[in-house]
């Protein structure tokens, strides 16, 4: 009988040390299946907001069709968009421009002095850079894209990287 009872105890240690073994595994794969999860959709939202970007400064640039009225320069530290636009008999100006992680506009009369603090955020960006080309194309450049502008046509081409 003492036999017996030894075979059963060390049937069910072995068992238990199976399960054990299965379910740490278990466990192992969910955390490296969320990890993964994680990193793509970090990703992908990096991809989505770069997209938002490229799309509203694309429908800024259009609106305004003119090679005169659209400028790079600096704004509060960063590199911006210029775009002036006439209404009525006043002429406006919106600046586009990242501060604290997020890709801002400000638009009001021409003649302020206005500062960054008081833009209204659009979307979320890591990074984003205007230049102009030697040939009066705008390139805007973010961490994953690049997209080139040009005013006078209002025609623009999008290059991955």
């Amino acid at each position: 009988m003492i036999r017996i009872k030894k075979g059963r105890s060390i049937d069910t240690i072995f068992v238990l040390i199976v399960f054990s073994i299965f379910a740490f595994s278990i466990l192992m794969v969910l955390m490296l299946g969320a990890g993964i999860y994680r990193n793509i959709h970090d990703i992908s939202r990096t991809g989505e907001d770069e997209r938002t970007a490229f799309s509203y400064i694309r429908t800024k640039t259009r609106t305004s069709d003119n090679y005169e009225s659209i400028s790079v320069g600096e704004f509060g530290g960063s590199s911006a968009l210029f775009i002036y636009e006439t209404i009525g008999e006043r002429q406006f100006r919106t600046v586009i421009f990242k501060r604290d992680g997020w890709l801002n506009e400000l638009f009001a009369d021409a003649t302020l002095d206005l500062p960054p603090t008081v833009a209204m955020r659009v979307t979320p960006i890591d990074y984003i850079r205007f230049e102009e080309t030697e040939h009066g194309l705008i390139m805007v450049s973010t961490e994953n894209l690049s997209l080139l502008l040009s005013p006078r046509s209002g025609s623009e081409r999008s290059v991955v990287q």
